[in-house]
């Protein structure tokens, strides 16, 4: 059994909503997060998650959920996954996701998820559902186009490769998709060989969307974790990320600016958005063709 904490609310008004998918409100059901990626922010102490490696839940996520779902006088866009996977190994058993996201669908809301895992193709009857009256958008974070290299640097999430799988069926089913490319790590995936790759197979999935970020953040926290990850996998690197950014918080890779005018050029050419206005603007539309093709059938 998971430990189960205590939570007055679960979900939660995000005051700017542009910034992010256009989430009005943000849900995490679960706390902390087994993946181990090296470059994770959330660990950093600033957040003050204890045992960040081990998960627990929300006691009574699911009554709190629906409380709260129908007290809301206006409906909007829930986002998930900006601490906590939604799809951790624990979803198969707990079902806390997929139990939020029927109520989601029964109280007229939309959806955005952000995870790293293909368990989110079990749910895409729901979605697919939901997006008949809301939007919908899923983001598969993908920062290595290399099996081998996620391997190393994201140990315990479904490899690159299942996701890109998993966008192509989220795909095939008429449901908003897209990629977090985020973050990029210099000398592993932050180069314009990885980021062109990226793109290429997001193509052949068909994805609607790649929302980049050209570098990664250090806190304190995450920095010393990153440090010993690279010492272990990439010898000498820790070194020169010293040299390059010291404290810095937010480290752009280098040749940040050429390698993002490729990825503009690359991914216009593919007909992806990649631009926040856009991909919230097409979400909406997306809900709106299907209530077209609702009524003509």
């Amino acid at each position: 059994m998971l430990d189960e904490i205590p939570s007055k609310n679960i979900i939660m008004k995000n005051k700017h909503p542009e910034y992010w998918f256009g989430h009005d409100y943000n849900m995490n059901l679960y706390k902390g997060c087994f993946h181990g990626c090296i470059y994770c922010d959330s660990r950093s102490d600033c957040y003050q998650i204890d045992n960040f490696d081990e998960v627990s839940i929300k006691k009574d996520a699911i009554a709190i959920i629906k409380r709260q779902l129908s007290g809301f006088r206006h409906v909007g866009v829930i986002g998930t996954g900006s601490m906590s996977d939604p799809y951790n190994s624990y979803e198969k058993e707990y079902k806390l996701t997929k139990k939020a996201l029927i109520l989601i669908e029964k109280y007229g809301f939309g959806v955005g998820i952000s995870t790293k895992s293909n368990l989110v193709a079990r749910d895409i009857n729901i979605l697919r559902r939901i997006q008949q009256k809301a939007p919908v958008t899923i983001c598969l974070t993908i920062t290595a186009a290399d099996d081998e290299v996620c391997k190393r640097i994201e140990p315990n999430v479904s490899l690159s490769s299942e996701r890109f799988e998993v966008l192509r069926k989220l795909s095939d089913e008429g449901i908003y998709c897209g990629i977090l490319m985020m973050p990029l790590l210099p000398g592993i995936t932050g180069n314009i060989e990885n980021v062109r790759e990226i793109i290429f197979l997001a193509k052949r999935a068909k994805v609607d969307f790649i929302y980049p970020s050209f570098g990664f953040t250090m806190r304190d926290g995450n920095r010393e974790y990153l440090y010993h990850h690279l010492d272990k996998h990439y010898p000498g690197y820790k070194e020169k990320y010293i040299k390059l950014y010291g404290d810095k918080y937010v480290c752009n890779i280098p040749k940040a600016k050429e390698i993002r005018n490729q990825f503009i050029k690359d991914c216009n050419n593919s007909k992806i958005s990649y631009e926040m206005d856009d991909i919230i603007k097409k979400s909406k539309d997306t809900v709106s063709r299907k209530q077209l093709m609702f009524f003509e059938n």
